[in-house]
């Protein structure tokens, strides 16, 4: 079993190993067991360290990356390192570097969400089922059937004042009789001898062995991002940190172009959506009354031009597939019609109809006309739509059905 020294020491980014084994994995790589280690390996919601291994050795003192780090049924933690020769591995001694960035954003993240948790908690009841550390940003499950925009407005509030206070993080170990009597937030199903608890002064005590701050004060800011429901309650998610200055950048920039688009200041942009989304939809319905209006025109003229004939076939080039199905079933109100329709514009397509009672299976005939076409679609036997992935073969196949109508 391998050492574990960022269990008492979070900050500690550089240390001395010896290499216990070094196995080939994949694509070159190489996964490598030391007798201690400061690599935090992916578990809990929260992913791996990153960094070096240097061997002590070599000439060169040539580092070897350490993409992931992962532990083992057997307690061993492996480090999967790529650019090292398996050979030169055998017992070195190595030193190992820490990724001191990611090491950083991780132990924020952590800690904020032990903070954020607790708050859920302390003011609702709300109990934390799941967490998860994204690149991005990070999420953690709730159990309630219910979550208010005020309560999360009010967990947010009150994890940033226990960030500005600055309360100590401490690492405790205990009992599992210890812990229940220390009245730990959480105790993990796995037995242990010795449970390790964080200790946020006055505030949360939790099992955990992940990487944390030294007080919350280095937590920086917890900003709360999305909230959805989940099958099992309400997902929250988070950043915290530096993530949470540059979530925040990016939202002022991005609200700030968008305010120069509409001409008005940020706080104003969604009332300036809310209305050009109401524009938007008042002009949606102009163009379907004029689209109907045109279709309803077309339908007469068309009708006019049938003589004895039952059958109407177009192709309307500049026309959409919206404008074809409502001259459709203009045309098939009238009597014992059949329309075969096809259009072209940016999205090729056709549509059959005929009045009710008439003989043709208009499904079927689609789908020998979409095999030609190439396209997708279906229907009944008295209307059917389908797309074409060339416009160009669509006259020579209506003309292909019209010869199949009875």
């Amino acid at each position: 079993m391998t050492e574990r020294l960022y269990y008492n020491n979070s900050f500690l980014l550089n240390f001395a190993a010896g290499i216990v084994e070094a196995q080939p994995a994949s694509d070159g790589q190489v996964n490598v067991v030391l007798d201690r280690t400061a690599f935090y390996p992916t578990s809990g919601g929260q992913v791996s360290d990153t960094g070096w291994l240097e061997l002590e050795a070599a000439e060169s003192a040539a580092k070897v990356r350490v993409i992931e780090v992962s532990e083992r049924e057997d307690g061993a933690i492996q480090h999967l390192v790529e650019g090292a020769d398996l050979e030169s591995l055998g017992s070195e001694r190595v030193r190992g570097f820490i990724d001191v960035e990611r090491r950083r954003d991780h132990m924020q993240q952590h800690t904020g969400q032990h903070v954020l948790s607790a708050a859920f908690i302390s003011l609702f009841e709300m109990p934390t089922v799941s967490f998860h550390m994204g690149a991005e940003s990070c999420t953690i499950d709730l159990d309630t059937k219910a979550l208010t925009a005020e309560q999360v407005h009010r967990a947010e509030m009150l994890a940033n004042d226990v960030i500005a206070e600055d309360r100590p993080v401490e690492i405790k170990y205990a009992t599992l009789e210890e812990a229940r009597a220390m009245g730990v937030r959480k105790i993990p199903p796995a037995e242990r001898e010795k449970l390790r608890l964080i200790d946020i002064k006055d505030f949360d005590l939790n099992a955990c062995g992940g990487t944390h701050v030294r007080s919350t004060g280095q937590i920086g800011a917890i900003l709360l991002r999305k909230i959805s429901k989940e099958k099992q309650g309400f997902r929250v998610e988070f950043v915290c940190g530096m993530r949470a200055v540059a979530t925040a950048r990016k939202d002022f920039e991005t609200l700030t172009e968008a305010a120069g688009v509409f001409s008005t200041h940020i706080y104003e942009i969604p009332t300036q959506v809310r209305k050009l989304i109401e524009e938007e939809k008042a002009g949606a319905k102009r163009e379907h009354k004029l689209l109907e209006e045109i279709a309803s025109l077309t339908s007469d003229a068309l009708l006019a031009s049938l003589g004895d004939a039952k059958t109407v076939v177009r192709f309307y080039a500049d026309r959409d597939l919206a404008f074809i199905k409502l001259l459709a079933q203009r045309l098939t109100r009238q009597g014992t019609v059949v329309a075969l329709l096809g259009c072209g514009g940016t999205q090729p397509g056709v549509v059959f109809a005929q009045a009710p009672g008439l003989a043709n299976d208009l499904g079927a005939l689609m789908k020998e006309a979409l095999g030609e076409l190439g396209g997708r679609g279906g229907g009944n036997k008295d209307m059917a739509q389908g797309g074409a992935q060339d416009a160009s073969k669509i006259e020579a196949v209506l003309e292909t059905v019209r010869k199949k109508i009875v």
